[in-house]
């Protein structure tokens, strides 16, 4: 390591040492965590699981945010809902996986101190705006059931305003550690960056523990209440339809169990591991046990146009459109609500 080398020539002169403390300061903070705790193989294995996330993360978004431009009728309240989540996974793909890829090709961090606080705001902004949308999504289904029968697909006012509101939410919360509160740095096999979970000072371990609760525990509260009174709701109407409202209540129920648990699986191993780091005793979290819940974070990049866009909360319909000798296809997405009607 050029660490290593210079400070060979620390012995030689005081002033040689200050010269190495200055111009390599940034770059030991980097590298403190040493990325060779992991071996060549693990970072290996890193690349070609965050080649994957990349690549299909990216085309999986890609895909839904072509589909909703091609097909103006699929432009409801809700659905922009579902594309502020595409826009917010894209840019992860774009901003932050290229950059932890060519790291872990490399085994070391390659864009320096400022590139690695870029990083780390960057794909918690990302991230928070899709778990913020994504209970935002749960809430509204929920409360387009309660209100009626029929989704009210004019109101793209408080649609916008929900889309907004999730990025100003997101910055409340990332904008912190470049004011005191915590700050962005390496994580892990120091291939990546993030919040700096390891720092025991009184604002790092408040700044976690609040982040924890608003922007990963309130969410997925949101979202167990909401798919909760949707299920309900089913039930209801299986009291009066027996037969064709208990298939639809099994429908959603899968929705509902691949929802939770694919927001559990990517976002939930990364919150505990923060927690670990942060109240732990000093290593407890190896590089390994790091990069893992951090892999998964990103796969939800890929899971989430699966779940909530082409799998969808209902019996997908096919909507072809010929335009000449050419066939489009696009998955209409019908609401819950339209679901209940059928069996009243």
């Amino acid at each position: 390591m050029v660490v290593h080398i210079r400070a060979l020539n620390f012995s030689s002169t005081e002033s040689s040492a200050s010269n190495l403390s200055t111009n390599v300061s940034v770059r030991d903070t980097l590298v403190a965590q040493d990325p060779l705790d992991l071996s060549r193989q693990g970072h290996t294995v890193v690349a070609v699981c965050l080649g994957l996330i990349l690549v299909l993360g990216f085309f999986n978004n890609l895909l839904v945010l072509l589909i909703f431009a091609k097909f103006r009728s699929l432009w409801t309240p809700i659905n922009l809902i579902l594309l502020n989540i595409s826009v917010s996974d894209i840019l992860v793909c774009i901003c932050g996986t290229p950059f932890s890829f060519a790291a872990s090709l490399q085994g070391r961090w390659l864009i320096g101190h400022h590139g690695c606080k870029w990083y780390g705001f960057a794909n918690s902004l990302f991230g928070i705006v899709s778990l913020v949308s994504l209970s935002i999504l749960s809430y509204e289904r929920y409360a387009t059931v309660q209100r009626s029968t029929k989704a009210d697909v004019s109101d793209f006012r408080k649609a916008w305003l929900c889309v907004w509101g999730s990025w100003l939410y997101s910055l409340l919360w990332t904008l912190p550690p470049f004011m005191g509160w915590s700050s962005y740095g390496p994580e892990g096999a120091g291939t990546s960056c993030s919040v700096q979970w390891t720092q025991r000072s009184p604002a790092s371990v408040s700044y976690v523990v609040c982040l924890f609760i608003f922007c990963l525990l309130l969410p997925l509260m949101i979202m167990v209440y909401s798919y909760g009174g949707i299920l309900v709701a089913i039930r209801g109407v299986a009291k009066i339809n027996l037969l064709s409202a208990q298939r639809r209540e099994q429908h959603i129920l899968l929705m509902v169990l691949s929802m939770v648990s694919c927001y559990l699986l990517c976002w939930m191993p990364y919150g505990v591991m923060a927690l670990a780091a942060t109240f732990g005793r000093s290593g407890l979290v190896t590089p390994v046990a790091s990069v893992v819940p951090a892999v998964l974070a990103k796969s939800s990049t890929v899971i989430n146009p699966v779940i909530y866009v082409l799998f969808n909360n209902q019996i997908p319909m096919t909507l072809t459109v010929r335009t000449g000798r050419l066939t489009y296809l696009a998955w209409q997405l019908p609401y819950i609500p339209s679901v209940l009607s059928r069996g009243t």
